[in-house]
Order: C-alpha cells, then sequence, then structure tokens
C-alpha cells in the first residue's frame, strides 16, 4: 500500500522467489530421472551376481570373525589323596564355619575364589572301572566306595553287605525288611497311577543307598535320591555308582534346587526329617515342589504309631500327638488324605482352587498363602517361605491329571512353555528335531554312547531337554541342568518327564567325585565365560567325572584352542570332531579323563 492505495507493481523479492522455485523444481526432475536410471542398473547387477553373493556371505558367516582364543600350556597337579572324596561346596573340614540351627552346615557353603583347589582329584587306591549297567544295580566294587562305618551301622537292614571286593545292595531298608520290590508293590496298590504313566518322576527325600529309586527304574518312574553328606557316609555317591539318579541336599533353610510343582511324587521312608517342627516349614517346601494331583508318600513315625511306638523309643502318646499334628499341617497346606495301609501313608495334593481361596480369605490361617512378590520357581540360595505356593491356572493345567501320560507327555508341548520367552510348541518340536540329528552325530564320532559303557550323564546347560528325550531310548539316565542365570526352562524339563536342577557353573556341583560317565555341553563358555573362569568349570568337570568317562563340549571354534589346551593339563585325551554341518564357527571336541593313581598310592 502506498499513500493509502494498492500498488500494481509486483516486489522485486517475488520474482526471485518465484525464479528459484522453478529452478528447484526442474533440479528435482532431473535427479528423479538419473536416479531411476541408476537404480534400474543397479538391479541389472544385482540379479546377474545375487548368487554368487549369497555365497560369499553363507561361507563368510561360517569362518570366524575373530582370531581363536589362545592360552598359555598348564599342568594341574595332583591334590592329596585325603581329597579322593572332596565335595567343595559341603565340604566337613568348613562345617565348624556354619551354625547348626537346623543343620543348615549340611547346605550348600562354597569356598570363595581364593581357597578353590586347582589341583587333580585322585581315585582311591584300588579303583576299577565301574560295573556296567544293570548289574550295578546290585553290587560295585568295595574299593570305588570305600566307606565301612555305613556298611557295619546298616548291614542289619539289609542296606547293602560286604562280600569279599564288592558291595552288594539286597534292596532292603529300615521301613521294607521284606525288600524293596515288595514295599513298592504296596505302593502301587495304593497308588494305581503309578502303573499307568500318570507317575513319571519322584523324590525321595533322605534316600539312603537310593534302593526306592532304583526298583522304580524298571517301573517307568525316574526318581531323583537326595541325601545330605553326613554321618550316614556317602549314600549319594552309593547311589551313583549303582547308576542311580542322585544329588547331595537337604531340606534346612533354603529351597532345593528345582521349581515349583515339578514332581509327580514325593517320598519319605523313616528319612528323620521333622516334618512337624518350625511350623511345618520342611512340609512347605514338599507341597512346593509337587505337582497339583501329585503324592507324598510316608512310610515310618508317626505312621502306624499304634503298632510301632515301642520301637521308636517314644511313647504311644507322643506318637499319636505327632501324628495329629502331621494331618492338621497337611489339610491346612491342601493336601488330602488318599490312602493307607499298615506303615504307609499316601497324601494328594489338591489342585482345587476352593482350597487355596479359603487360604487367602483366612487372615489369621497358618500357614498363610503366599503373595504375589514370592517366586515360586526362585530356588538357587533362596530362604524357605512360610507360606502355601498356590498353583496357577497355568500350573493347574500341568497337573498330574492334566499332563499326558508318559511316555506320551515327552513330546508334547506343556502348557508352561509359554512362560519361557519365545517359548512354543513348534520351538519345542524344532529343538527335538535338532538334538535327534545331533545324537545321531555324537554316537558317530563316540560309539560308546547308546551302549552299556555310558550309563550316568549330565547335559550342564540344556534347555527343554532335547539331548535328554534324544537319548531315551538308550540305557541311561541324564540330569538336566538349567543355569541359574539363564532362562528358567526347568519347569518344562520335568512337565515333559525329565529330570534336572538349578545350577551356576561358577561354583562345584552338588556330587561326589567320579559320578557322571558322560558330561556333554553346548555352547557353555560362550555363554558363561564372563563370569566363570574356564579352568575352574574344567576342573570340576574332571573331579565329577569317572576315569574312563568321556566329556562332549561342543563350543564356538573361538574357544577350542583354550579349552584343549585347558583339557590336556588335566590329563585328558582328546580330538577335535566337526559337527553334524561341518561349520567352521562352532567344533566338537570329544575328550577321555584316563585311569590314573596318586603317585604315592600303591596302585
Amino acid at each position: 500500500m502506498k499513500n493509502g492505495k494498492q500498488s500494481s507493481q509486483p516486489e522485486k523479492g517475488s520474482s526471485r522467489i518465484f525464479s528459484l522455485s522453478v529452478l528447484f523444481i526442474a533440479l528435482c526432475g532431473f535427479s528423479f530421472y538419473l536416479g531411476g536410471m541408476f537404480c534400474s542398473e543397479r538391479v541389472k547387477i544385482e540379479a546377474k551376481d545375487v548368487t554368487s553373493t549369497t555365497t560369499k556371505a553363507v561361507a563368510s558367516l561360517m569362518k570366524p570373525t575373530v582370531s581363536p582364543l589362545q592360552i598359555k600350556s598348564v599342568s594341574f597337579p595332583e591334590c592329596s589323596s585325603e581329597l579322593q572324596d572332596y565335595t567343595p561346596c559341603t565340604d566337613p573340614k568348613r562345617w565348624k564355619r556354619y551354625g547348626v540351627h537346623r543343620l543348615s552346615f549340611l547346605e550348600r557353603h562354597c569356598p570363595p575364589v581364593y581357597e578353590k583347589s586347582e589341583c587333580l582329584i585322585p581315585p582311591p587306591d584300588g579303583y576299577k572301572p565301574p560295573i556296567r549297567w544293570p548289574k550295578s544295580r546290585d553290587q560295585c566294587w568295595y574299593k570305588n566306595v570305600p566307606y565301612d562305618w555305613i556298611n557295619k551301622q546298616k548291614s542289619n537292614q539289609h542296606w547293602l553287605k560286604k562280600e569279599g571286593d564288592k558291595f552288594h545292595f539286597p534292596g532292603g531298608g529300615t521301613m521294607f525288611p521284606r525288600g524293596v520290590s515288595h514295599y513298592v508293590d504296596q505302593m502301587q496298590d495304593l497308588i494305581p497311577e503309578m502303573k499307568d504313566g500318570t507317575v513319571r518322576t519322584a523324590i525321595d527325600t533322605g534316600c539312603g543307598v537310593a534302593s526306592w529309586g532304583g526298583d522304580l527304574l524298571d517301573r517307568g518312574i525316574l526318581t531323583i535320591s537326595l541325601a545330605p553328606r553326613d554321618n550316614h557316609e556317602a549314600q549319594v555317591q552309593f547311589a551313583l555308582e549303582r547308576g542311580i539318579p542322585a544329588i547331595l541336599g537337604v531340606i534346612s533353610t533354603q529351597r532345593l534346587p528345582f521349581p515349583s510343582n515339578s514332581f509327580d511324587m514325593a517320598h519319605c521312608s523313616r528319612c528323620l526329617i521333622p516334618w512337624t517342627e518350625f511350623g511345618g516349614i520342611y512340609l512347605l517346601e514338599i507341597h512346593r515342589i509337587v505337582r497339583p494331583g501329585g503324592f507324598w508318600v510316608l512310610s515310618g513315625p508317626p505312621v502306624n504309631y499304634n503298632r510301632r511306638w515301642r520301637g521308636w523309643n517314644t511313647t504311644m502318646e507322643d506318637q499319636k500327638s505327632d501324628y495329629n499334628k502331621l494331618q492338621s499341617l497337611l489339610t491346612s497346606m491342601c493336601f488330602k488324605k488318599y490312602a493307607q495301609k499298615d506303615d504307609i501313608a499316601v497324601w494328594q495334593k489338591l489342585s482345587d482352587k476352593s482350597c487355596y481361596d479359603k487360604i487367602a480369605k483366612n487372615m489369621e490361617a497358618y500357614p498363610p498363602k503366599c503373595d504375589d512378590s514370592i517366586e515360586p520357581d526362585s530356588a538357587w540360595y533362596t530362604p524357605l517361605r512360610p507360606c502355601v505356593v498356590a498353583p496357577t491356572a497355568k500350573v493347574k493345567n500341568s497337573g498330574l491329571g492334566s499332563l499326558p501320560k508318559w511316555p506320551e507327555r515327552l513330546n508334547v508341548a506343556p502348557e508352561r512353555i509359554s512362560d519361557v520367552h519365545g517359548g512354543s510348541a513348534s520351538g519345542l518340536k524344532h529343538d527335538d528335531g535338532k538334538w535327534k540329528n545331533r545324537v545321531k552325530h555324537y554316537k558317530k564320532v563316540l560309539p560308546a554312547l547308546g551302549t552299556d559303557k555310558v550309563r550316568n550323564v549330565m547335559d550342564m546347560n540344556t534347555v527343554y531337554g532335547g539331548f535328554a528325550a534324544a537319548l531315551v531310548k538308550d540305557p541311561v539316565w541324564v540330569m538336566n541342568v538349567v543355569s541359574s542365570y539363564s532362562a528358567n526352562t526347568l519347569p518344562v524339563v520335568f512337565d515333559r518327564g525329565l529330570i534336572g536342577t538349578y545350577h551356576d557353573w561358577c561354583e562345584a556341583f552338588s556330587t561326589y567325585p567320579r559320578t557322571y560317565d558322560l558330561l556333554h555341553l553346548d555352547s557353555l563358555f560362550t555363554l558363561e565365560s564372563h563370569r566363570c573362569e574356564m579352568k575352574y568349570v574344567l576342573l570340576e568337570m574332571d573331579r565329577i567325572l569317572r576315569p574312563g568317562g568321556y566329556a562332549i563340549i561342543r563350543e564356538s571354534s573361538y574357544f577350542m584352542d583354550a579349552i584343549t589346551t585347558l583339557a590336556k593339563g588335566t590329563r585328558w585325551s582328546c580330538r577335535r570332531e566337526e559337527t553334524e554341518y561341518a561349520v567352521e564357527s562352532e567344533k566338537i571336541l570329544v575328550c577321555q579323563k584316563k585311569l590314573w593313581f596318586a603317585s604315592n598310592q600303591t596302585s
């Protein structure tokens, strides 16, 4: 506006903006044309070279991207012969450091790094290769487990009997003087589910020499025999020497290393666990690990007290009171009396939601219902909780009446697989197929696998138990170990009818020396080497591996040279093998532990 009137002349700036706009549009059009020409030529080039490019990409993935890890050669010295039965985390020499309350000194107390032994544990003088399964169930070499105390104390109960250079296991026990088979026959009459594949997994607390678990193997039931290292001397070592699954452990102040709702059955035959003391907290742990619909079997005090009390150094009134207290506690935890005959009593864990709802509504109920902040599967150095773990809807569907019967349940994806990140039925099927191919290949590179030369097997870092599932028809049993730092897949392992435990491989395993024929690991060092020093893992493997036993180490090529160096330092003989697909990024190391004796021994 000039002098209040509209100007008829445009501003010079307007013509300049118009000219720049036209130039910009022209440049954009020209660049689009050039880009189209370039891209069309690129497509032609890529179409010609797609095969060679893909081949190069696959080849590059198969090659190691970094140089293999190298370490200096090492030769580990011999340990003193006094350490021939050394169990680092349950060492009697360290018991005085810990309290006696609830026998907590018998729990795991691992030595710190500066106290760890860096030596090879020698076998006892006169050690022989173990007797092979199934003969080993009934006898073992005395020199392999040279313990006289348990023989003298328990021979009258027919636990075991020394004859010449062998221990014989007649199958007796405190509560089954007519033999373990007759005892289990009586139990099956009370629990028909033991006969038809419904009951598959069991735990025996205070197992003695594991005769109960050994008998159940022929009946299709897989049992973990549990006992502490105590004055009974090497109960677990006897069990494993016989070829029966077992692990060191005690119900004291910490949870057992198993997930909730895992076992189909729990058993105690005069196991001397004070079930009614400390508010029934030990019974609460049994409740946690038994699945809905599962059974708890008790024989011994206070069952059948009106006939047995004279032999228990007590009075009938005391035993009656203890029995009533036991029954009251079990009822308050949603167990119901299932059956009883003579010395055997059976309770069943309810899966009915109404029982647990009553506990939750009653603010004065004891024991109370656990709140949501208490993780039911947390079981690695986790304190016992004085509360009832109520089954969720998902767990209820994994109850004993809901799962398929054995052996069908092995191949059916359990509902709890959806709790695993990325877990699915298709993923389980793929995992099983993968392990079938791998085990087929393993049997080519290790012909002893699948024969009576291999009985006790450990999968040191399983996911779903695929390795064990692929071996289910072979004369082996497999301890499936799930890292306490990895995804919680152990419930899936148990739901499939397999057994296992949580563990951290930065520490020693809960077993005696020389107890496994085969150790298998898949990428364990890739997953754990940032936490656990490799040499201690190899030394622990050497401790628990039997002389003449094998290790199959499936690992990244990056670690292979270092593992080979350490294995040589343990006196193993090893050879490197290709995987079933012969890729460069992954190799298999097949090792065998040699039989040697301490230099100061006579053998």
